[in-house]
């Protein structure tokens, strides 16, 4: 992004003064590629905050940037397009002049409007002029069926006429958002969604300069950078959006879920709201993270699951939260000082799961069975990666008919290191994946090579309710 104002410097108060301070106007894409280019050239990202981007989207958008191109962003729920396209308003400049009162951001050496106009027409370059904030030069609308030309363009304005303007005066219009962005970005998201007459005025807007309002013709040259984004199925399907508009977009650029386990978490550590205040100190082992978006990976290549809806990275947020949320309300009601996520807590991710995905399956499974199968497979492939077969052989042979290890939501953490003393091959297994003598870590460890052993056909376990029991086989 440009680097921030250093602090507060007198700004050219009229139209005269700007002239005297050298300032000069260039169309918002020109001033977006300048900006970029100093990111680009300072080692710098164009837009912060949105992780494993680097060797796939964010090389197309700084071209599109850099070529001035207009932008569609096509991809499924939960993959960074809305934050990517806000981002976008750090590469404005932090301060522009405006015609002071124009609603529409008017150029002071070029004012659009007629307001303006009249108003450069009368005081020359005594015209007061204001400076509005990068922030403020954005303008986002979700496309919906009911979303009409008056939201974004403008309507006439009964109160205006009923001041005594005619009404093919141009005074007497509201504008929409489009005209209120004039000299910024616009962004539309779900563009497919908007009405193919809606489009149409759109496109007469931004590429004709003109648009008519209740039968009169308005000439309104905005000065606009328009980004959009879309589902890929509805992008390309036929009569979702029309060609003209379609052919508007210099770039067309698609967005992804993470490519690997290890870039999941680094969003989920980004993201996720950490707890505090409970009076219990929350943990989180590596395997049991790795578990959670382990799971949203799977899910996004099971044939249960509606991959055009897509599985949001959401999903791995939200299902962090309530492990961590499990654990702590265990701790509490244990009254433990540390709260480690279990195996144990994983029953709980259902509810966190079912909202976020759309389950889609042949037989009579219910959406809570798809999701427990997914988060069996999530910790046996977790399993498989972590704790090699040969360093566990030992700890089978010592699960012999009278072995049996009671696990569940309402076992303490000190019952599991009881355990560790009972069955003394667990502990090298155990200890490597705890990382620490801290009973809740060694707990989380023990239930994980459990349920691990179980999943791998090595141990035969009894569940009822939130309690398991592990016995040899």
């Amino acid at each position: 992004m440009p680097p921030p104002s250093t602090g507060p410097r007198p700004r050219p108060a009229t139209l005269g003064q700007l002239r005297e301070s050298g300032w000069q106007s260039v169309p918002v894409k020109e001033e977006v590629r300048r900006n970029a280019a100093l990111c680009i050239s300072g080692g710098q990202a164009v837009v912060e905050g949105v992780l494993g981007y680097d060797e796939t989207v964010l090389p197309q958008l700084e071209n599109a940037l850099l070529a001035g191109h207009d932008v569609i962003f096509l991809g499924e729920r939960g993959q960074a397009k809305t934050r990517i396209i806000r981002s976008l308003v750090g590469l404005l400049d932090e301060w522009m002049p405006i015609v002071a009162g124009s609603e529409i951001n008017d150029d002071p050496y070029a004012p659009v409007s007629k307001y303006a106009r009249d108003l450069l027409h009368d005081k020359g370059d005594d015209t007061p002029v204001d400076w509005v904030h990068r922030s403020t030069r954005f303008g986002e609308k979700l496309a919906t069926p009911d979303t009409s030309i008056a939201d974004l363009i403008g309507e006439v304005d009964p109160i205006k006429v009923a001041e005594g303007r005619y009404l093919s005066d141009e005074l007497t219009l509201h504008y929409g958002l489009v005209p209120r962005t004039n000299r910024g970005i616009f962004a539309m998201n779900e563009l497919p969604d908007l009405a193919e007459r809606i489009q149409v005025g759109l496109l007469n807007v931004l590429e004709e300069r003109d648009v008519q309002v209740r039968g009169y013709k308005i000439r309104l040259p905005l000065d606009v950078m328009l980004v959009a984004s879309a589902n890929p199925e509805d992008y390309t399907n036929r009569g979702r959006i029309i060609t003209p508009l379609k052919d508007r977009f210099g770039a067309q650029i698609r967005t992804h879920y993470p490519l690997d386990v290890e870039t999941e978490l680094e969003v989920v550590g980004q993201e996720a709201t950490p707890l505090a205040g409970l009076g219990v100190a929350v943990t989180v082992p590596d395997f049991m993270a790795e578990v959670v978006a382990t799971l949203s990976h799977l899910a996004r290549s099971s044939p249960h699951v509606n991959q055009r809806s897509g599985v949001s990275v959401r999903l791995s947020i939200a299902n962090y939260e309530t492990l961590t949320a499990n654990a702590a309300r265990r701790a509490l009601r244990l009254a433990e000082t540390d709260a480690v996520p279990r195996i144990s807590d994983l029953d709980a991710l259902v509810a966190s799961t079912s909202g976020k995905v759309e389950i889609e399956t042949l037989d009579e499974s219910r959406d809570d069975q798809v999701v427990e199968r997914l988060v069996k497979a999530a910790v046996l492939t977790v399993f498989k990666r972590r704790c090699p077969m040969d360093q566990l052989r030992q700890a089978i042979d010592d699960f012999d008919g009278a072995t049996v290890v009671h696990a569940g939501d309402d076992v303490s953490a000190r019952d599991y290191v009881a355990t560790l003393q009972r069955l003394p091959a667990l502990r090298a297994p155990v200890m490597a994946l705890a990382g620490s003598e801290s009973p809740g870590a060694v707990a989380s460890a023990v239930e994980f090579v459990l349920e691990g052993l179980h999943l791998s056909k090595r141990l035969n376990k009894e569940a009822s309710g939130t309690r398991a029991t592990y016995r040899g086989r």
